[in-house]
C-alpha cells in the first residue's frame, strides 16, 4: 500500500497563493535543480496525482502543452480530480470523483503499490486531513515573507501532533520539511 502525500510549497508567513488563483510569484525563489530532482523522485514514485478543482484547471492547462521530462510524467500518470462542480475531466489520464472523496482516495491508496500525491489544493487537502487519510506532509518553505494572500491551513482544523521525519535544505534558502500525520 503506498502513502497519499500532499506536497504544497509556501511562504515562510503560511502562504500557498497570493490573493488570487495561480498567483504563484514566490515558487520561483525556490525552484531550482534540487527541486526539479525532488519533483522527479515524486513523479516516478507516483500511481495517482490528486486535485482539487482549481488546481486540476490550473495544470491541466499548463501541464497539456509543456515540453519536458516532467511534463511527459505529469501528462501520462494517472491523475483524480476532486469536484461537485465539473461535468467531466479532459486532461489525460483523469478520473472524476464527485462524493465521498476521502472513501474514494483511501481505496485507492490502500490497492496501489505506489504513493499518491496532492498537488496544491488546500481545500481537498483540509478535508483529507480532518478525514485522516494523509499520511505525509511535505511542504516547501520560500525564503520570503508574503505578508497576504491564501493560507495553506485554514483556521478550524483539528489540533494534531505531526512527526518531523525530514529535512532538506535548498542552496536557495529553501526548505523541504517532510511531517508524518
Amino acid at each position: 500500500m503506498g502513502k497519499l502525500i500532499m506536497w504544497n510549497i509556501m511562504t515562510l508567513d503560511g502562504y500557498f497563493e497570493g490573493e488570487t488563483n495561480w498567483d504563484l510569484w514566490f515558487h520561483e525563489t525556490i525552484w531550482g535543480k534540487e527541486l526539479e530532482t525532488l519533483s522527479l523522485e515524486q513523479l516516478h514514485q507516483a500511481d495517482y496525482l490528486v486535485f482539487g478543482r482549481v488546481t486540476y484547471e490550473g495544470m491541466a492547462a499548463h501541464w497539456q502543452t509543456a515540453t519536458g521530462e516532467i511534463a511527459d510524467l505529469m501528462n501520462a500518470l494517472p491523475k483524480i480530480v476532486c469536484s461537485r462542480t465539473l461535468d467531466q475531466a479532459t486532461w489525460n489520464n483523469t478520473t472524476l470523483i464527485r462524493e465521498n472523496v476521502s472513501e474514494e482516495i483511501a481505496k485507492r491508496k490502500a490497492s496501489g503499490s505506489k504513493d499518491m500525491y496532492v498537488f496544491g489544493s488546500a481545500k481537498l487537502s483540509e478535508t483529507l486531513f480532518q478525514d485522516d487519510v494523509i499520511d505525509l506532509l511535505r511542504i516547501g518553505i520560500a525564503p520570503v515573507i508574503a505578508g497576504k494572500g491564501r493560507p495553506l491551513f485554514a483556521s478550524g482544523l483539528p489540533k494534531k501532533n505531526l512527526a518531523l521525519a525530514t529535512t532538506q535544505p535548498l542552496a536557495n534558502g529553501g526548505v523541504v520539511l517532510t511531517y508524518r500525520s
